[in-house]
């Protein structure tokens, strides 16, 4: 068998993947379930709950749809493939190199294009300026340097899956590119 079978019951070919199987309930359900940090945190926090935090961010900084939609689907390639600790991940060329493909699969079908290199530094400034208090918060590991400036006030909060799914898909709904 060469795929796995999502959630809403699509095959997906991980090796060879199909825009047209690629959807947005598959990553909401999936992420929802699926622990930062490969599961090495005090406490479950879903990737889920992490991007829907990155959406909330880029959408209170002002910024576009597309990159609002970018922090929400950031991630979305561990729907499909789980991730790798970046370590590990550092030497796996080609897990890279599918993760890569996948990842711009996933915007070009739920945004009509891959991000354009300002887009993505903007996905990853409010991803990495949110890792800096999820290290403290979820690893107890004091960060170097002096916090990033955040608009929203994160929730730590362990919620249940069905509720940051059911948030994902809403923040979907409302930001998608028609």
């Amino acid at each position: 068998m060469g795929y796995i079978t999502t959630y809403t019951g699509k095959h997906f070919d991980p090796m060879e993947p199909n825009m047209d199987v690629l959807d947005v309930r598959d990553i909401a359900h999936a992420l929802s379930l699926t622990c930062r940090g490969n599961g090495h945190v005090k406490h479950f926090f879903s990737v889920g709950q992490h991007c829907v935090a990155c959406a909330k961010e880029a959408e209170a900084r002002g910024y576009s749809k597309r990159v609002i939609l970018g922090c929400l689907l950031h991630d979305a390639s561990e729907a499909y493939m789980s991730d790798v600790p970046r370590p590990f991940k550092d030497v796996l060329q080609e897990y890279q190199l599918l993760e890569d493909k996948l990842i711009d699969m996933i915007y070009v079908r739920f945004l009509g294009s891959k991000l354009t290199e300002e887009e993505w530094q903007l996905v990853k400034k409010v991803d990495d300026d949110l890792l800096y208090f999820d290290m403290i918060e979820l690893l107890g590991v004091a960060q170097e340097g002096t916090a990033p400036k955040i608009q929203i006030e994160l929730d730590y909060e362990v919620h249940p899956f069905e509720n940051v799914e059911t948030e994902y898909i809403d923040l979907y709904e409302k930001w998608k590119i028609k």
